[in-house]
């Protein structure tokens, strides 16, 4: 077996070609691979070396840490960066990273996503285009995945949203404004991911990757499969804790706005259901209302393309940096840690139709967008 290292070698990420696949190894573990600048900028360099590289025939993106596949996006450097005004820095990770997703999503060769731990935000964003290059997500029985940033004031970005938009009923919906985490059996019940396999299987995956005879991409793909169907973990999707609330999540959830979400929660105070609504109704009180209702309709809005979510996605993060509740809510949950953040608008009552419309205007012409060259 040959193996090729490539110049986008980091301490943070290692990259490197064995045996006609295409490796992305995420080493940033004290951060649960919290992705940087530079580790975007390493990921897409090996991603463009490799695509037309007849050599490599797939790509598997992997953690080799226990606790995390990828936290997300460094939430640190975004927070520091918006208190000094450094908005070309903002402007510049997300332009990167959401090319970054749009690279995967459309990537001509199978790419693999071995996401074990944590899987949130950010690390959605490098996994879930996996599904759409005949590849595979590949989750564990320590996945933990969600899209959180109602926490902090932000939305389900990365182009997540085109995914949340085609999960059954009004999962998606849910997802998006709660922030809620799920487990593996409630991903793939969410069509959030391919095939579950056991932890401790997948250093014996990585040895059969490097090891078996491969002609094409599929048969790497096949190879996964066949290998995860061995050591695969027995779930009952149809039997997972989202599938079991469902019926409440679409009843509720299919709501036009959060307030009358929140109103039809109200409904199930002398039902079955009522410790669940009342949950569910905390839960939303704690997030960002305009965060909320711009989630949900980034969902709403995601019937288009990637290259049309994207775009959106980056006018959104520029908005919610510039007049949102993103730095208050990085301040209170992870900066100071107090869990008291002084929203922009109090209660999801407060928040006016209008205030969410501007909130997805874009502060660049069509033609001078940074990402306006996506297609697909």
């Amino acid at each position: 077996m040959s193996i090729t290292a490539t110049p986008a070698t980091s301490d943070e990420i290692v990259t490197y070609v064995a045996n006609h696949i295409g490796f992305i190894e995420l080493e940033r573990p004290k951060a649960l691979n919290a992705l940087s600048t530079g580790m975007i900028r390493a990921m897409r360099a090996a991603l463009e070396s490799w695509r037309e590289d007849p050599d490599v025939l797939a790509v598997v993106i992997r953690s080799q840490h226990a606790r995390a596949f990828c936290a997300g996006g460094d939430i640190r450097f975004l927070y520091e960066s918006a208190q000094r005004g450094a908005r070309d820095a903002l402007d510049t990770f997300f332009t990167e990273e959401y090319a970054l997703n749009h690279a995967i999503f459309t990537y001509p060769k199978p790419y693999i996503a071995l996401m074990n731990g944590v899987v949130m935000g950010g690390g959605m964003g490098i996994s879930q285009g996996a599904h759409r290059t005949h590849g595979l997500r590949v989750i564990t029985g320590s996945t933990r995945m969600a899209m959180p940033e109602t926490r902090i004031g932000l939305f389900p970005d990365v182009g997540v949203g085109w995914f949340l938009a085609r999960t059954p009923g009004a999962l998606g919906r849910y997802l998006a404004i709660t922030g809620e985490t799920i487990g593996p059996a409630d991903a793939l019940y969410a069509g959030l991911a391919d095939v579950c396999i056991e932890d401790d299987a997948l250093p014996a995956l990585i040895d059969t990757l490097k090891s078996e005879s491969f002609e094409f991409g599929a048969d790497v793909v096949a190879c996964v499969a066949r290998e995860a169907e061995k050591c695969k973990v027995v779930l009952r999707p149809d039997a997972s804790p989202l599938a079991q609330v469902r019926p409440l999540i679409d009843r509720h959830f299919a709501k036009p706005d959060v307030g009358q979400i929140l109103k039809s929660l109200d409904t199930e105070a002398e039902c079955e259901a009522a410790e669940w609504a009342e949950q569910i109704t905390a839960v939303l009180r704690e997030r960002s209302p305009l965060s909320m209702a711009i989630s949900l309709e980034v969902v709403t809005r995601a019937e288009g393309s990637m290259a049309e979510c994207l775009r959106r996605d980056l006018d959104l993060t520029r908005s919610c940096f510039a007049q949102g509740d993103v730095i208050e809510g990085i301040r209170a949950r992870i900066i100071d840690k107090d869990n008291r953040p002084a929203w922009r608008f109090a209660q999801i009552e407060d928040v006016p139709a209008q205030a969410v419309e501007e909130m997805f205007e874009s502060p660049w012409p069509a033609d001078e967008h940074p990402l306006r060259d996506l297609q697909g």
